[in-house]
């Protein structure tokens, strides 16, 4: 997830751009820019020329004679399934056969050409569809009423006498018929007096409905095209070691050391790294680096620590703060209360870790760079090529693929900057790949955070007042998003300020410690560490006074009925109260997050030597909407999967300034014989917003599982991973 770019909206007012296809037939798309600038014809070159045909130019859709339906996406897709989703809006809308569509790539270099016509191009914060909602369904709504309007035409009838499906027109009274096909190009010459109503999710009759994701075939079959897999005539081989603390530079390195061997094109210094160029292959650069051994200036971060970092959070956590929310009269309501509950919650470091490790190959020449490369981004990434080649936006080309993961990590694509940088000094295409050591540890991590909780109940135990202090490094600065230093970031505070309990005295505020760290967004973030903290410490609060930890949350949601919905679907199918036994327990979470409201159940058993397994998590989910719940579902699982892997192992650990974690035998994740049973409940409650689906997911899962340990073990955890606390039980 970034937010570093926010452009205007387009409106559904604007108007829909419309020409004729070279194969004669309808291309649609919406934007604002003059005609001069909207005719541009696109020059990208697809991974495979074979494939390019004179149909595809279009922005939005192109339909043809034989009624084939394409449709531009211009998100990314790295397995949340909105390349499904996005065009299926858009058949929605446009009344087209679906087993007729095809879907492709919006081209980045276009949008900047004709005034963004694709308007965001971002894929994070649970944003594609819920933003793009209004957008893509007036395009499908503006190329159905064309094809209508050129029925009509045909037949010498008024359009509200036509009707369209099914990629078929039809006259009622006559009962006459005209395909999609046949009335495209009379289609694409229609000028519509305005633009028509987009219909509500009440209207749907093609959504939302169960459908496998487009790109689930290619991704079977082999054929599906990751950044990695770019290959381009007379490209070279690049692997890179960046200096292992970040803000130092690169001293010096000994070239003479890969004099002579064979196949190595050269050594390339750049400000903070060294790469080592093959001509036919990564590993050869690769093996060929290990033999250098640059010398760093890594600066004063060179003597910090995670003991150090923790000790600085921790102790900022009685410094000047900024409120983030402040109801009530805390003060008041803890002066004089007989007992005060206090804890601290602690999270740390933790890297992205995609499968696909960060790769861009890059081919510059002096009036055009194209750029094969995963990104959530495409826009950003043209823009940030554009500077570091000192071309212009129109001249740099990004040819987005699938993304082997991304989790807000591909939203900073510092490895398209490093391979521009190489190819200036070698003058070839060159494929520059991370090893997942450098992926690992030149991560943009997730932050460090601390949050100190004070808290004063009534006499049923009930919280009537409590305060939240949160210490964490600011994203935004790292990002760099201006946000004034009076203000609390957004996330920074999430999953704290957005709590749904009615405690009517709340507070909660932020101290923002920075250090030589870059930090990034992270899936579901703020939410995906401070869940954890807030949900934790309701539990505490419970368990002090002999309460029911789900009955304690649903009286302290009474009135919200949608919370509720989640929160007792997830305690119902989650089996909540039934016996288990001993050494077994079961714990229970709840988040607000992307305007999605998630629940989750964790049963877990503890070993006597303390080794933890989650047998099952039980999930409710409330996106307000939905488009494919087979997708949702699916998100929900990953998202599990994720928050679990974090929960149990994710910790990034800082020695002399660099991270020591570098592969997946220290940065551990969930693997298959470890992964629980996931039940994924469906709870969508309409509404005017739509919800995310990938992200609100994650944050419940550390608190249901750490909360499910306590339940079996007695064991309180108030800082993570788990696998840093001691569950043993001392019997044998």
């Amino acid at each position: 997830m970034r937010g570093m770019v926010v452009p205007s909206a387009v409106t559904r007012r604007e108007f829909i751009l419309t020409a004729v296809s070279v194969a004669g037939g309808l291309m649609i798309g919406i934007g604002a820019a003059p005609r001069s600038a909207r005719a541009a014809a696109i020059s990208e070159q697809p991974w495979n020329d074979s494939e390019y045909a004179p149909h595809e130019i279009d922005a939005w859709i192109a339909i043809d004679p034989d009624d084939s339906v394409l449709i531009r996406y211009q998100r990314s897709e790295m397995g949340q399934g909105s390349m499904t989703a996005l065009p299926m809006m858009i058949t929605e809308e446009l009344q087209c056969d679906w087993s007729k569509v095809r879907i492709e790539y919006a081209s980045s270099n276009r949008s900047v050409r004709e005034h963004r016509v694709y308007g965001n191009m971002y894929s994070h914060g649970s944003m594609s569809v819920r933003e793009s909602q209004k957008m893509v369904q007036q395009v499908g709504a503006s190329a159905r009423e064309r094809l209508i309007a050129a029925a009509a035409a045909r037949w010498h009838a008024p359009a509200t006498e036509c009707v369209a499906a099914q990629s078929v027109v039809t006259h009622r009274p006559s009962g006459r018929t005209l395909r999609y096909g046949e009335l495209a190009a009379e289609a694409a010459k229609v000028k519509l007096a305005k633009e028509p109503a987009i219909k509500t999710p009440a209207q749907f009759t093609f959504l939302p409905r169960r459908i496998p994701r487009a790109d689930l075939a290619h991704k079977t079959n082999g054929s599906a095209k990751f950044g990695i897999d770019a290959q381009v005539p007379g490209m070279v081989f690049a692997s890179i070691n960046a200096c292992p603390v970040r803000g130092g530079k690169l001293k010096s390195v000994d070239e003479s050391l890969l004099a002579g061997v064979p196949g190595i094109v050269g050594v390339v210094k750049l400000e903070d790294a060294v790469a080592v160029v093959a001509t036919d292959s990564f590993w050869r650069a690769k093996r060929a680096l290990s033999r250098l051994q640059p010398e760093w200036d890594v600066g004063a971060a060179g003597s910090v620590d995670s003991e150090q970092l923790s000790k600085e959070f921790r102790a900022a956590l009685t410094d000047r703060m900024v409120v983030a929310r402040n109801d009530g009269d805390v003060d008041k309501a803890m002066s004089g209360a007989a007992s005060t509950f206090e804890a601290i919650y602690e999270t740390p470091y933790l890297s992205h870790s995609p499968m696909e490790p960060m790769n861009a190959t890059v081919n510059l020449q002096p009036d055009r760079l194209d750029v094969w490369v995963g990104t959530q981004d495409a826009e950003w990434a043209l823009g940030a090529a554009a500077r570091a080649s000192g071309l212009r936006p129109e001249q740099v080309h990004i040819h987005n693929a699938f993304l082997g993961g991304g989790f807000g990590r591909r939203d900073a694509n510092d490895e398209i900057l490093q391979a521009i940088g190489i190819a200036k000094v070698v003058k070839r295409p060159v494929k520059l790949i991370w090893t997942r050591e450098e992926d690992t540890r030149h991560d943009r991590f997730r932050p460090h955070a601390v949050v100190a909780f004070k808290a004063v109940t009534d006499s049923d135990g009930m919280p009537t007042a409590w305060s939240m202090r949160v210490v964490t490094s600011s994203i935004f600065k790292s990002v760099g998003i201006p946000f004034p230093p009076d203000k609390a970031e957004p996330p920074a505070i999430d999953g704290l300020e957005s709590n749904g309990y009615n405690v009517p005295n709340t507070r909660v505020e932020l101290h923002l410690r920075n250090t030589h760290l870059p930090v990034w967004f992270y899936r579901a973030p703020g939410a995906n560490q401070h869940t954890f903290a807030i949900e934790s410490f309701l539990d505490e609060l419970a368990s002090a006074h002999r309460l029911d930890p789900y009955q304690m949350r649903r009286k302290l949601l009474e009135g919200k009925p949608d919370w509720l919905k989640v929160l007792d679907t997830a305690a119902e199918k989650g089996d909540w109260g039934k016996p288990l036994p001993k050494g077994s327990g079961r714990g229970i979470a709840i988040c607000n997050f992307t305007d999605s409201l998630c629940a989750q159940v964790a049963e877990v058993t503890v070993k006597p030597n303390g080794a933890v397994k989650v047998n099952r998590v039980t999930v409710a989910l409330d996106t307000r909407h939905m488009v494919n719940p087979q997708t949702v579902t699916e998100q929900a699982e990953g998202a599990v999967i994720f928050g679990l892997s974090a929960a149990l192992y994710g910790k990034i650990t800082i020695k002399d300034g660099a991270a020591l974690q570098g592969n997946f035998d220290s940065y551990r994740m969930v693997r298959l014989a470890e992964a629980p049973r996931i039940d994924v409940h469906l709870v969508p409650s309409g509404g005017n917003v739509w919800g995310g689906a990938g992200e609100p997911g994650v944050p419940p899962v550390a608190p249901a599982v750490t909360n499910a340990i306590f339940a079996a073990t007695g064991k309180r955890i108030r800082t993570l991973p788990i696998v840093d606390t001691d569950l043993r039980s001392g019997e044998t």
